[in-house]
């Protein structure tokens, strides 16, 4: 078993299984929901602490009842969160996700952590304290800058999950072991996968990939370039299919090599597309 530090953004999801996407002014009713805490690290963590591993997500929740909501959910799992904004009065972040049945695409409102940013004087001292390994998803950039530096100091592997480009995201990526990006990963001026990964290497960054979904992930390992094919699956919902790669490569990189770990956790998250909302593939 591992511990791991996943580090940003805490949400409440509210999912919607639907038809089609409704048109303006166009009212309908879902074919299923859920409900469950949400946030890429969040989501990474419960696909680690999933996986036999001990997980703890550093983030803001606040003293708003939501907060039992999103606890209820990750605690289930045996996550834990520590809240580097309890005194909040403000509601934690919602987003409504609307997933299509016939392609399990999904579409996301949501507010992200840019209007509650905290200062990296909230974390606490020995936060690192046994952690084998941390993730960073961008979405709490002051508090992750302060989280990679020790992490580098202390030798433990940080992961950074580069879902989408974020401002101020060079401040966190030069201290990364592994980064992880989407193919919506666009750093400025690089608008294409191999100057990404480029860019990345210029950086100092030994390890990095790019995900597309169903098409191979592009790497890049100690200087040698590599395509590797994801399973073919019947695609029920991608919400969250991110997340739970990066939660999935954080358990496998402390027990494989870079490919390797990137093979293992593209099949968790070929699984977890198998199945509707972000935990119900955990069920089955």
């Amino acid at each position: 078993m591992g511990r791991g530090l996943f580090v940003g953004l805490v949400t409440l999801d509210l999912i919607y299984l639907v038809e089609d996407v409704p048109n303006r002014n166009q009212k309908q009713v879902a074919l299923d929901y859920g409900v469950a805490a949400g946030g890429p690290a969040t989501n990474a963590a419960v696909t680690f602490g999933y996986l036999g591993n001990e997980a703890q997500v550093l983030g803001g929740l606040g003293s708003h009842p939501i907060r039992e909501l999103i606890l209820a959910d990750v605690q289930s799992w045996g996550v834990s969160i520590v809240d580097l904004q309890p005194d909040r009065t403000e509601p934690p972040p919602t987003s409504s996700i609307l997933v299509t049945r016939s392609t399990g695409e999904r579409a996301v409102v949501s507010l992200n952590a840019v209007q509650s940013q905290i200062s990296p004087g909230a974390v606490p001292p020995d936060v690192l304290g046994g952690v084998e390994v941390v993730l960073i998803d961008g979405h709490q950039m002051g508090v992750s800058e302060a989280i990679a530096r020790q992490a580098k100091a202390q030798q433990i592997p940080l992961v950074v999950d580069g879902g989408s480009w974020k401002p101020e995201f060079e401040r966190v990526l030069p201290y990364a072991d592994f980064v992880i990006c989407s193919a919506n990963f666009r750093p400025p001026g690089k608008e294409s996968i191999p100057a990404v990964l480029e860019y990345l290497e210029d950086l100092g960054i030994a390890h990095c990939a790019v995900t597309q979904g169903e098409q191979p992930i592009v790497y890049r390992t100690l200087g040698e370039s590599g395509k590797m094919a994801v399973s073919a699956v019947q695609t029920v919902d991608t919400l969250g299919a991110g997340d739970v790669f990066h939660g999935a490569f954080c358990h496998f990189c402390l027990q494989s090599g870079f490919t390797e770990a990137l093979a293992q956790a593209a099949e968790v998250a070929s699984r977890a597309c198998t199945a509707f909302g972000t935990r119900s593939w955990m069920r089955q």
